[in-house]
């Protein structure tokens, strides 16, 4: 169809709001996403000083809890630390947290009390806020020159990691604790929530920004086996990582003396307390600390390149091209970028963590990406046609692809969706930061309008044009339900020698709608 995540639903004009919903939900992660990058630009440019910043007390940020090294084994064995009793040293503080939370973040009370703006911060998210618009602005032929880069160098940065992570004493316990399962762990929803609504998260579902890359390939572009191909490649990718998180996770529960669960730690704790604090521990600290915080930006910069295209081909789509100007692709970027910032200036305060915390635990959680790829899959499989669908992909790659495709659209991945769904909802529980700050009821109502905005796009869009169509309700769902083939009478072609498949695709107007011929040879 050629179209973003908006256009692309005329697929089943009726379920339209599922395009509006997509482009809703990046557009919250492109507004929160970011704020990993600026923490990891500001941690990279701290990195470069003969002594790590978070790696010592006595610094003006630091608090009298301060206190750099912890040897818990001592207290096990009914020692102290230096002229601390052991209940002492449980209530004092790593320089590496208070470098986090006193310096970084400069955290406040509470998401009532929002404090000054860290000017250091928001500097950090201008120059990445900068970095992402001379990507994005030229479209995905400049962004993909990028990529070749910013895709590829981070696997010989976590190559290097590993080969460092496996020489420190304690790494092979971290690597058998990451490879041994814990069976019983099944028995927990909540396992279940968070595996699968990690995958739909990490692999772009439901945003629509794989939709909009995807309009500007060829026709015959074999989509079904880039599919394929990107699974394997995001979770052998995260498989990988995993050694080298986990070898440096075994490392410093052998250093502090301490199981591994009680080091590992997820979120922004991992790249911002658990890996800094790793690292203080190495020879030559600082290199291992630069080489992290950039691959960590290089990787951070490619998620926001997608989520940003994503949303511009979703709005340059939306408005016909007769309102198109010069320039029109850079004023779009450049007001996105701008209006997104100022959002974020929210999260660059004293209580920026907490709104930072609400835009990931409701605005694009696994909530709402699950209620999306729901519907996708119903509209698709059940609305348009499954067995349709398929034949479209024929028509583009030459072959039908694999019949289990069909039974996951039209059966497992539903199921699945609105299994963890239900559970999600059964289980849920109000958030909560740190583990010690309960959100107010209002913080908690922002939450939900976050998570509602997008997901009663489908309900709501549906529901309007039903309203606003003529005829019965069955001539209504009919006449709304047909697709509308937006080709822009472009003409397709595929290369001879392919016996069998599509030749041309001639869209050709019959005075209401666009018909396409498909033309082909035996």
């Amino acid at each position: 169809m050629k179209a973003g995540s908006i256009n692309v639903w005329n697929i089943a004009p009726l379920f339209k709001g599922l395009g509006f919903a997509s482009m809703v939900i990046v557009f919250y992660c492109n507004t929160y996403y970011i704020m990993v990058l600026a923490w990891g630009f500001y941690y990279l440019v701290k990195s470069f000083t003969a002594t790590l910043p978070w790696a010592t007390c006595g610094n003006p940020w630091n608090s009298l809890e301060c206190v750099e090294i912890f040897r818990h084994e001592d207290c096990a064995n009914g020692t102290a630390h230096g002229n601390l009793t052991c209940d002492e040293l449980s209530d004092k503080r790593s320089p590496v947290i208070e470098f986090w939370e006193n310096k970084v973040l400069n955290l406040s009370g509470g998401l009532e009390f929002p404090g000054a703006i860290n000017w250091e911060v928001t500097l950090c998210l201008i120059a990445c806020w900068v970095l992402v618009y001379f990507c994005v602005w030229k479209g995905v032929k400049s962004t993909g020159k990028i990529v070749y880069f910013t895709a590829t160098f981070p696997y010989v940065v976590l190559i290097i990691l590993l080969i460092r992570g496996v020489m420190l004493p304690g790494a092979q316990d971290g690597i058998i604790y990451y490879l041994k399962p814990d069976w019983s762990k099944l028995a927990a929803p909540q396992v279940w929530i968070d595996a699968g609504t990690q995958i739909f998260f990490s692999y772009a579902i439901g945003l629509g920004a794989l939709t909009a890359l995807g309009s500007y390939n060829r026709f015959n572009n074999n989509c079904y086996k880039d599919a394929i191909i990107l699974a394997l490649i995001n979770s052998g990718t995260s498989f990988f990582s995993g050694f080298v998180v986990f070898s440096i996770l075994g490392f410093m529960a052998a250093e502090q003396g301490v199981d591994i669960s009680k080091v590992a730690e997820s979120g922004p704790g991992l790249a911002f307390i658990a890996y800094p604090r790793a690292v203080t521990l190495m020879p030559i600290a600082p290199l291992w600390a630069a080489l992290f915080f950039f691959m960590l930006l290089l990787l951070g910069l490619d998620s926001q390149f997608v989520g940003v295209e994503g949303f511009i081909t979703g709005i340059l789509d939306f408005f016909p091209t007769t309102y198109a100007f010069r320039f029109q692709r850079e004023v779009t970027v450049a007001v996105t970028c701008v209006v997104c910032f100022f959002i974020e200036l929210s999260m660059v305060t004293e209580g920026g963590m907490y709104v930072f915390q609400l835009f990931d635990y409701y605005s694009a959680s696994g909530t709402t990406l699950l209620w999306q790829a729901f519907w996708e899959c119903v509209v698709i499989a059940w609305v348009y046609g499954a067995d349709r669908f398929m034949d479209d992909i024929a028509c583009m790659i030459g072959y039908r692809p694999s019949s289990w495709m069909k039974w996951c659209w039209m059966f497992l991945t539903p199921l699945v969706c609105l299994g963890i769904f239900l559970f999600n909802v059964a289980y849920y529980k109000p958030l909560i930061y740190n583990n010690s700050y309960t959100y107010p009821w209002w913080g908690e109502a922002i939450g939900w309008g976050f998570a509602l905005s997008s997901m009663l796009c489908v309900p709501l869009t549906a529901l309007y044009k039903l309203i606003r169509a003529k005829g019965t309700l069955a001539e209504r769902w009919h006449h709304l339900t047909q697709p509308i083939w937006g080709l822009h009478h472009l003409e397709y072609k595929v290369p001879e020698s392919d016996i069998g498949v599509l030749t041309t695709l001639t869209p050709v107007s019959d005075g209401s709608a666009k018909v396409v011929i498909l033309e082909s040879v035996m």
